[in-house]
C-alpha cells in the first residue's frame, strides 16, 4: 500500500491547484483544499494538518506532525521547508490577560492577532519550532530546532532560541547548486 496519494486521489482532494512529483501522505489532513495550492517536488508528510490559505512553492519538504493554521496566509517559497513538529500560526490569541481565549466564547470578548506568516526562498526551520503571525522569514534564513520565531527573520543568517535570536550569517554557497533544478 503505498501511503501518499495517487494522482487520481490529489485530484479528488479538490485543491485550488497542485504540480508534478507532489507527494501528499495520506495520514496528513487538509482543510479548506479549495484554498490549498502546491507547486512540483512537494512532499507532505503524515501526520501534518494544513488549514486555510496555503501557498507552497516548488522543492519544498513539510516533515511529520506539522501543522500550518493559515486563517490569514502562509506562502512558502521554493526550497524551504519545515523539519517535524513545526507550528506555524497565521491567527493567535492575544494572551496579555485582557481577553478570553478560545474559538468557543464570543468574539466581542477575544482578541486575535493575526497576519500572513512568509517564508522566502531557502528558508528552514528546525524540529519544535513554532512561527507567530506577520512573521517573514527572509531568503536563505535558519531557525535552530525549538525556535520561537516572533518577528523578521535577516536574510542568509542563522537563528536560534524562545524567542529567536540571530547566531550569525549564513554562506549563500548552497545557490550554485539551483541551476541542477
Amino acid at each position: 500500500m503505498n501511503s501518499f496519494y495517487s494522482i487520481n486521489e490529489l485530484k479528488d482532494l479538490g485543491l485550488k491547484s497542485f504540480g508534478t512529483n507532489v507527494y501528499i501522505s495520506k495520514y496528513a489532513r487538509i482543510y479548506n483544499p479549495e484554498n490549498l495550492i502546491v507547486g512540483n517536488h512537494v512532499r507532505i508528510d503524515d501526520f501534518c494538518i494544513l488549514s486555510g490559505k496555503i501557498t507552497l512553492g516548488s522543492h519544498i519538504h513539510i516533515s511529520a506532525y506539522c501543522a500550518l493554521y493559515g486563517k490569514y496566509g502562509i506562502v512558502m517559497k521554493d526550497f524551504s521547508g519545515l523539519s517535524p513538529r513545526c507550528t506555524l500560526f497565521s491567527a493567535s490569541d492575544d494572551f496579555n490577560g485582557d481577553f478570553l481565549m478560545s474559538p468557543m466564547t464570543k468574539p466581542i470578548h477575544n482578541h486575535i492577532i493575526n497576519g500572513e506568516i512568509f517564508l522566502d526562498k531557502y528558508s528552514q526551520i528546525g524540529a519544535n519550532s513554532t512561527i507567530l503571525p506577520n512573521a517573514i522569514v527572509n531568503e536563505g534564513a535558519v531557525a535552530g530546532a525549538m525556535s520561537l520565531i516572533t518577528k523578521n527573520l535577516d536574510a542568509w543568517s542563522v537563528y536560534a532560541g524562545i524567542p529567536v535570536k540571530k547566531i550569525k550569517s549564513r554562506k549563500q554557497g548552497l545557490l550554485k547548486f539551483i541551476d541542477e533544478y
